[in-house]
């Protein structure tokens, strides 16, 4: 007899499993993974005595998904439908949206979310997607994961701006005259710049060496970064240079371990309080979720006067102070957490 619903993939003696995704529009950007029984959790989900009839849709996490036919089973003699669980949602769609990327998907990356580091010339359908058929680009092969962009001003001004919707939207759609395709692309973005063309301003008093670029080279190096992309990242931290001494007797600092922890359960209490992350919270639950006491309220609304921040600066700074004070083990937000909040968006130096 066929083997029960639930059944683990392991038990049927089987080596590999297909999948596929379709986006919120319908169309399939999946494709098939080759792994073994160990690398994932996996039970049947369907039995069918054919194997050409249509896939059916279910969904995960938000994330509509295809149950393929996988191989034939022996000890089965039929197709078996297969559901692939993971631990995070964003899994199952990384490794679809890699399976139909050049390079395919790597099955020993498995449930381990992706890093992105493309060179600083990467033209603008590599960073978001494009060709024909359309194919998914960094910013989607980082869904669930890290897209790290160095020397973030010598990107092409058009490649930047095509970062912005998907920096609000956690999604790029990518439209062609024959057709259509969207992709994922909820990726956490970190960037790094030097603050001058030659890369040495305000380092003299560290490392003795003079930046050689009129104001206005500096200007127009930094102008390169529009403000509605700027207004899109939360966090903006100056490091400033360090003579050699000071840092080989730096002390160590906190281990990673005890940062994770810390930023587990924060998480957590973020999850238990509304059911997602702070960065997902939008705009029309701000003032309930990330409510600041008044003593707060009033210090963001000076600096925000003061600064001239638009809507968008003032939401993510709320939702960062809350982030703050969740690190922190805090259930309200008061003037510490709002006050480190602004300090993460400072002007660039030399702006």
């Amino acid at each position: 007899p066929p083997p029960p619903l639930g059944t683990r993939l392991a038990s049927l003696s089987t080596e590999s499993v297909r999948f596929a995704l379709v986006t919120a529009a319908g169309e399939r950007v999946g494709g098939s993974l080759s792994v073994s029984p160990e690398q994932v959790t996996t039970r049947v989900v369907a039995l069918e005595p054919g194997a050409e009839s249509e896939p059916s849709i279910v969904d995960e996490g938000g994330v509509r998904s295809l149950l393929r036919p996988a191989v034939p089973v022996e000890n089965v003699g039929r197709s078996v439908y297969f559901w692939i669980e993971s631990d995070s949602p964003p899994s199952l769609a990384t490794a679809a949206l890699h399976s139909i990327a050049a390079g395919g998907f790597d099955a020993a990356l498995w449930r381990t979310r992706p890093v992105r580091a493309p060179h600083h010339s990467a033209s603008a359908p590599a960073l978001v997607g494009g060709g024909s058929p359309p194919r998914p680009g960094e910013i989607s092969l980082a869904h669930g994961g890290v897209l790290f962009l160095d020397e973030l001003p010598e990107f092409p001004r058009m490649a930047l701006e095509a970062l912005r919707e998907p920096l609000e939207t956690g999604q790029i759609t990518i439209s062609r005259a024959a057709r259509q395709a969207q992709y994922p692309a909820r990726f956490q973005l970190v960037a790094a710049m030097n603050p001058c063309p030659c890369g040495w301003l305000g380092a003299f008093a560290a490392t003795g060496k003079t930046c050689r670029c009129t104001p206005e080279a500096v200007a127009r190096y930094q102008a390169r970064l529009s403000g509605p992309l700027i207004d899109r990242i939360d966090m903006q931290v100056e490091v400033p240079a360090m003579p050699p001494a000071e840092i080989l007797a730096a002390a160590d600092g906190e281990p990673s371990s005890q940062v994770a922890a810390r930023v587990a359960r924060a998480r957590e209490r973020q999850l238990a309080r509304q059911g997602r992350a702070n960065a997902a919270i939008g705009a029309g639950d701000i003032d309930v979720l990330c409510q600041l006491q008044p003593e707060a309220a009033l210090f963001l609304q000076s600096a925000a006067t003061r600064l001239g921040w638009s809507g968008r600066s003032l939401h993510r700074v709320m939702k960062l102070a809350r982030t703050i004070a969740d690190l922190a083990g805090a259930d309200t937000v008061g003037v510490a957490p709002v006050a480190e909040a602004v300090q993460y968006r400072r002007a660039l130096p030399g702006a």
